[in-house]
């Protein structure tokens, strides 16, 4: 059962053709996506096309997408990579499958790509996964029941709160974190707060960003602009004023449509970056690859 495990797969096309990189920039959240990927020349410096292993990110994920490509893949839960295989892949890190599967990545490579509907791809990776899932570690579920409690309370702001409603010492959790998600329960509960308050200015009624930020645990809007704009790219004044001047969310990538995929796994709709994309460094966060996205 790999629903402990995966949170969703996911799929990203594009063709810029005789048109300038399209920079996409995402808001990511603590989770190891397993990515087949193929294209036009090299991403992230390795050669395509290619199986490959992305750790969690820590800060604002940028990429510049050239030429034609395409990207299906599987997100894991935080801290469900390293229950499902034993291995925690390095943050910041983008690399080639091992052995971490005990599959020949080859072959998965070949197999996924030979088909073309992104439902069809999605259900080569759940019958790859499927037969080699482990039976859940008691401390492995520990951690979900605390990651979701953080996701889905506003008013867990520190530490101190997750830890006493988890029935754990401060350090137990942070040793639960490390072990598991490879950050610390203190920057995935901001992760987690930059993307409600995304979420809430993306209404557009947002009056009081000093309010939003106080309500999120943030102890002045210096801090919390610092950090905003650190991983979603530009401050929260700025991402307001896009979404007022829009009429329409700034969508972050985890707030998606989502839909029932196999194996109770859920699965993102697919992407596509059109030609016309505009190509700024300025442009919102977009959902490539969406880790971020939730």
């Amino acid at each position: 059962m790999l629903a402990p495990f995966v949170e969703r797969y996911w799929s990203v096309r594009w063709d810029r053709t005789g048109r300038p990189p399209f920079r996409s920039e995402v808001l990511s959240h603590p989770s190891v996506n397993l990515s087949v990927e193929s294209g036009d020349g090299t991403r992230f410096g390795l050669a395509l096309p290619a199986v490959l292993v992305h750790g969690v990110v820590t800060r604002r994920f940028t990429v510049d997408l050239v030429g034609v490509g395409r990207v299906t893949a599987v997100k894991f839960r935080p801290g469900g990579f390293r229950a499902f295989t034993g291995v925690l892949p390095a943050r910041n890190a983008v690399a080639p499958l091992g052995s971490e599967l005990g599959i020949d990545s080859d072959r998965l490579r070949v197999t996924v790509l030979a088909a073309e509907d992104d439902a069809d791809r999605a259900a080569v990776l759940d019958a790859v996964l499927a037969p080699r899932a482990p039976n859940p570690e008691p401390a492995y579920l520990d951690l979900l029941a605390v990651l979701d409690r953080m996701i889905g309370d506003r008013s867990l702001v520190r530490v101190e709160q997750v830890a006493a409603l988890a029935g754990l010492s401060i350090r137990s959790l942070q040793r639960l974190f490390a072990g598991y998600v490879g950050v610390s329960p203190k920057a995935v509960m901001a992760r987690y707060r930059l993307q409600d308050a995304a979420a809430l200015i993306d209404t557009a009624e947002v009056d009081d960003l000093a309010g939003l930020a106080a309500s999120l645990g943030w102890f002045d809007q210096a801090h919390f602009s610092r950090d905003f704009r650190s991983v979603v790219g530009m401050p929260p004044a700025a991402y307001l004023r896009r979404a007022r001047q829009d009429n329409q969310p700034v969508t972050p990538p985890d707030a998606q449509p989502r839909h029932p995929a196999q194996g109770g796994v859920r699965h993102l709709g697919h992407s596509s970056i059109a030609a016309t994309a505009p190509s700024t460094a300025t442009s919102p966060p977009t959902p490539w690859p969406p880790w971020a996205p939730s």
